[in-house]
């Protein structure tokens, strides 16, 4: 199959095929820009309110810019890979005060913003700029791979490379915004990672793996992912109706949100054992009543399973008195601030669980 044909054939079935979505059709570079950050990793059923609460919350770039990171991250909350939220805000800051506005017009310059890699500026620049350079993402590796029979491993520099040359070599030079949209519609909406509709397929006369029975070996990716399991032990103290809280700090997970006082331990403990590391963490010297614990909750991240507990606690006056946190810095909120704080997903699913908000 030769260049032409891909190209064309893929824009014609887009074209009939595609799903109606408000960042398709504009040429606007922050409606774009703002749908690629909240579709990284996500899909896009999930991505979709979040997207319509940003604009109706931030309907410009200077909107987004002069808001507050916590506002930022509330809004955020259960998307996950809280970093996104972080960098979409520096770069509208950027965008605001440095560019009065303005995002840069081509691949090359759109690299150099917060949070912007190959993957989104190529998205941007061909779907706003209408510039020729070819997106390449899970479902353009596999799209080509099974079309084209590459079994180069997508998960090695290598690979990476040549499907990129690939994609470049193949993109429509007049109808780059179509065709970087139609390659990645055609993966997410046909070329299936399992189950791929290969008898109503456009390429099934010309598809290698089709043709080859290839279609559960495309495409190649070697490489696995390590996966890290941790133990979570949440202390949940209340005093006086209002609930201890912190701000998750550092470079670990969840960096800007608000969790609980924090027990982590390398393997699972007993409560007996917990109880004397958090009169400890606590300065207590007193003996903690504990009023509740939660069954375990698993809460999957994508190199990380955590396995997390809430110990429920409430204390009495003379008690919160002498409370002095060794690691974490914490204060006490009421219930409606807690509704309003960004919180992880495992947090709010414990409050919502628990009967807190």
């Amino acid at each position: 199959m030769n260049k032409s044909d891909f190209s064309k054939k893929i824009i014609e079935w887009y074209k009939e095929n595609k799903r109606d979505l408000p960042w398709r059709d504009t040429k606007d570079p922050y409606s774009i820009w703002l749908s690629e950050i909240i579709l990284q990793q996500t899909r896009v059923a999930q991505g979709l309110p979040y997207f319509e609460r940003f604009i109706e919350n931030f309907p410009t770039i200077f909107s987004l810019a002069a808001a507050k990171e916590k506002d930022v991250l509330r809004l955020w909350q259960g998307l996950g890979y809280y970093t996104r939220a972080r960098n979409l805000h520096r770069c509208a800051k950027v965008i605001a005060e440095e560019r009065n506005g303005s995002f840069p017009t081509n691949f090359i310059d759109l690299q150099k913003l917060p949070g912007i890699g190959v993957y989104t500026a190529a998205a941007m620049a061909s779907f706003a700029f209408l510039e020729p350079v070819a997106v390449v993402d899970g479902n353009v590796f596999r799209v080509l791979s099974r079309v084209f029979g590459i079994d180069h491993d997508i998960g090695s520099a290598e690979g990476k490379d040549f499907f990129s040359k690939k994609a470049n070599e193949l993109i429509s030079k007049d109808q780059p915004d179509l065709f970087n949209q139609a390659i990645m519609e055609f993966g997410a909406l046909q070329c299936l990672p399992k189950n791929p509709r290969c008898d109503e397929c456009i390429f099934k006369k010309s598809c290698v793996a089709k043709t080859r029975g290839w279609q559960d070996h495309l495409p190649v990716k070697s490489k696995k992912i390590k996966v890290r399991k941790r133990y979570f032990y949440y202390l949940v103290i209340e005093q006086n109706k209002k609930i201890m809280m912190r701000k998750r700090e550092g470079k670990d997970i969840w960096k800007g949100l608000y969790d609980f006082p924090l027990i982590e331990m390398s393997r699972p403990q007993k409560t007996e054992m917990i109880i004397r590391q958090a009169e400890e963490l606590l300065s207590l010297s007193k003996k903690l009543k504990i009023d509740d614990s939660s069954p375990t909750y698993r809460h999957v991240l994508s190199h990380q399973i955590l396995h997390a507990r809430f110990i429920f606690m409430q204390l009495s006056q003379k008690q919160s008195e002498y409370i002095k946190l060794k690691k974490d810095e914490g204060r006490f909120y009421t219930k409606p601030s807690i509704h309003k704080l960004p919180k992880p997903i495992l947090i709010n699913r414990y409050l919502q669980d628990s009967g807190i908000l």
